[in-house]
């Protein structure tokens, strides 16, 4: 082969490399989508929030026989607190995951309960459009929390009379000092990656303290590690 050939070969093959590493690249770049459970309080409602999250590129919803698969759960309740408050216990207690909470109204006293019980996102059932529960869904996966203003103030309230009731003290001792500082970091609204930096930490030295942590303290999830730790007067 001639060096004209080799130069006419390089000119062809150019255009083909370059419009598959387009491709590569592209396929690179799509989000991994976030396998969803659906959990209501009635079929109607089920339906609607599947309904709201088909077709959505970000979430896949499971079907019931695939739904131990779940990354994340989503809990709409439509009737009385009582009922929200049983059906996220009952998921809690067959599906460890993240729950999604969907929701009228809870009780008083209800939504330290529930965050107990691994909800960490808890939308108002007015505002549950397809995108908010998308963004819900995401922040749940990722470990992050969100609660409308009125709420996380209810919540610090229940947590601060929790923690008058507590013999003051014990549950520091409860905890190690990496914990301290990894719970602290979380109270202040750092997910694992900004943790690490705070900390000189591996994300995964991160996540194995979280872990520790929340088996030996029987905590269900960040946001009930956090609430422990005002409990007991750390944070």
């Amino acid at each position: 082969m001639n060096t004209t050939d080799t130069a006419c070969l390089r000119a062809v093959a150019a255009p083909v490399e370059s419009a598959h590493a387009r491709r590569l690249t592209v396929v690179r770049s799509e989000p991994a989508r976030v396998r969803v459970g659906v959990r209501a309080t009635d079929p109607l409602t089920a339906v609607g929030v599947a309904e709201s999250l088909a077709g959505r590129r970000e979430v896949l919803v499971l079907p019931e026989a695939r739904i131990a698969d779940a990354e994340v759960f989503v809990v709409a309740a439509e009737r009385a607190p009582a009922e929200a408050v049983s059906l996220v216990r009952a998921t809690a207690d067959a599906y460890p995951r993240p729950q999604v909470l969907v929701t009228g109204g809870l009780a008083p006293g209800d939504l330290l309960t529930v965050v107990g019980c691994r909800v960490v996102v808890v939308l108002p059932r007015a505002a549950a459009t397809s995108d908010r529960l998308v963004g819900g869904i995401r922040d749940a996966a990722a470990g992050r929390g969100a609660l409308p203003p009125h709420q996380l103030g209810e919540l610090l309230r229940q947590v601060g009379a929790a923690q008058r009731e507590a013999p003051r003290g014990m549950g520091a001792s409860r905890l190690h000092a990496r914990e301290l500082d990894v719970v602290r970091l979380l109270a202040d609204g750092h997910d694992t990656p900004g943790i690490a930096v705070r900390l000189r930490y591996s994300e995964r030295t991160v996540k194995n303290i979280i872990h520790a942590m929340s088996v030996r303290l029987r905590l269900r999830n960040r946001a009930h590690a956090v609430a422990y730790a005002i409990r007991v007067g750390v944070v």
